[in-house]
């Protein structure tokens, strides 16, 4: 990645609370994070997808009248660019197709799409029910709405093509937020925890559970949660941050 070899020369600072470990989750795979780096991160930001790309992190946020698509320098936190969205929209997760920006909203129900260099607006497409996370798998997009189910898309229509029922250990994971699809698997924050599990997008099935509770700074009220995951091409990192958290740390998974 560009530039980003300079992030390891950063150090986590500042005391951390730490959440419980994630209960009933699976025995095998990652569990906990390795802080890499700490990254400044704008606080204002109501953090809804992250996504980075071509040493340029992707941010979309969230809030009705506060919500934005920005372009953002992953070494210092400076948003470089910002787009609003309208005053009614309430933005949610993003990804990036090709040269395409996707960014849905929460109970708007409007997917736009976005040009990747300039942020503006191409073309707004219409879906049902709620929007939370959104990332891309190989051919197809693969979205959240809060439930225990994962919607994949069209990446160039946002047609609807399939769904699957996220599951652990038999049972139903529900709250399933920000997404990041990276090696054949799906990354996603769960709503008002600080743990991020790993889907198996075929079956389903939670095959593992991380417990990020370390991440999350003192002064932050539990209300902001844990949301926003980009992995770092090329290796086996990701950025993560939380809703108006005042950093961005870039971790590895470990068991």
């Amino acid at each position: 990645m560009r530039r980003l070899a300079a992030l390891a020369g950063l150090v986590l600072v500042g005391a951390c609370s730490t959440a419980p470990a994630p209960s009933g989750g699976p025995s095998k795979g990652p569990s906990k994070v390795e802080v890499l780096a700490t990254i400044p991160h704008d606080p204002t930001a109501f953090t809804q997808g992250l996504e980075l790309r071509d040493g340029v992190l992707y941010e979309g946020t969230g809030l009705e009248g506060e919500s934005s698509v920005r372009r953002v320098d992953p070494d210092t936190g400076t948003v470089q660019q910002r787009v609003d969205l309208p005053g009614p929209l309430f933005g949610e997760g993003i990804t990036l197709v090709g040269d395409r920006v996707w960014q849905i909203t929460w109970q708007d129900g409007i997917a736009i799409e976005r040009d990747r260099t300039t942020l503006a607006e191409v073309k707004r497409v219409t879906y049902d029910g709620e929007g939370w996370g959104l990332c891309l798998d190989g051919g197809r997009l693969v979205m959240s709405d809060g439930t225990a189910e994962l919607t994949f898309r069209d990446p160039t229509t946002f047609a609807e093509t399939g769904t699957v029922g996220v599951t652990r250990d038999g049972q139903p994971l529900p709250m399933l937020n920000e997404l990041e699809c990276v090696d054949g698997v799906v990354w996603a924050n769960v709503w008002q925890t600080d743990e991020i599990v790993r889907i198996d997008p075929g079956s389903g099935k939670v095959t593992a559970g991380v417990d990020a509770g370390s991440l999350r700074p003192a002064d932050v009220p539990r209300a902001n949660v844990l949301n926003g995951i980009a992995a770092v091409p090329g290796t086996d990192e990701f950025l993560v941050t939380g809703k108006n958290w005042p950093s961005v740390f870039r971790v590895r998974f470990v068991e």
